[in-house]
């Protein structure tokens, strides 16, 4: 099972990790000002992951895919690693899709 990793960052702000049940980070998000943005960037996580429309794919300038997820408001709310492979890219979009909306939330 996934979880949601919030931590603090060096500038006191917040952030969070998506994490697969295997423990690897498969989506970041921003760095949020307070406690509740961040939490609310969660829900954010949660409800827009289910739409396939809210994962814009992209190619890095070293030719590396990776993914956003975006709000409906076209904000971006995470971001991936960079893959190797279209098909990776593809399995870790499959991943945020799959363990987003049960996720645990967790401080480290």
């Amino acid at each position: 099972m996934g979880k949601f990793e919030i931590k603090s960052t060096e500038s006191g702000k917040t952030m969070f990790n998506l994490k697969a049940g295997n423990g690897q980070v498969i989506l970041t998000s921003q760095s949020y000002a307070s406690m509740d943005g961040c939490k609310n960037g969660i829900e954010s996580v949660r409800k827009n992951s289910q739409d396939d429309g809210q994962f814009e794919r992209k190619t890095a300038k070293d030719g590396s895919p990776f993914f956003t997820l975006n709000a409906t408001n076209g904000q971006v709310i995470g971001k991936s690693e960079m893959y190797s492979s279209t098909d990776a890219m593809e399995n870790g979009i499959a991943s945020v899709k799959k363990n987003a909306p049960d996720a645990e939330i967790t401080e480290a």
